[in-house]
């Protein structure tokens, strides 16, 4: 599968920082995502923890992405990081797939065994808890969903 990437980098005064790739919607490409989230991570300054937590949501949505958006047909991805100078890291994952918004899913029972419970929905779960804001939205044929972590930089 080729692969193709766009990257738009935009800076200004305010220390406004917004970077944006869009990849094939394809598993292999998880490894140049995170990569580049935490390559804008490390440059804004965010601590450990910051990163891993939100390498854990960078992974989940966007291997759902890849896994459910689209049907045999290929498609893209775009995931936009930026940061305002606040402390907030704010990433929007894009696609045009199946519309689908994933904060509808009810959070299963984690109070019943791995065995009980039904298959899905941790990984989503496991993103409303570790990040301070989720936001969905459909527009333009297009699902936008918006995760927001609270940065010490």
């Amino acid at each position: 599968m080729e692969k193709s990437k766009t990257i738009k980098k935009t800076e200004n005064g305010n220390a406004k920082t917004s970077e944006s790739i869009t990849l094939d919607a394809d598993l292999t490409a998880l490894g140049e995502v995170t990569l580049f989230v935490n390559s804008f991570m490390e440059r804004i300054g965010c601590d450990e923890k910051t990163k891993r937590q939100t390498d854990i949501a960078v992974e989940e949505i966007f291997v759902n992405i890849c896994n459910y958006a689209y049907s045999e047909d290929d498609g893209k991805v775009t995931v936009e990081v930026r940061n305002d100078g606040s402390r907030k890291l704010v990433l929007t994952f894009s696609d045009r797939g199946v519309r689908y918004n994933p904060l509808e899913k009810p959070d299963p029972d984690i109070t019943l065994g791995a065995q009980d419970r039904k298959i899905g929905g941790l990984g989503i779960y496991m993103v409303k808890n570790i990040m301070d804001e989720l936001s969905y939205r459909h527009e333009n044929d297009k699902n936008i969903l918006t995760i927001v972590k609270y940065i010490n930089c």
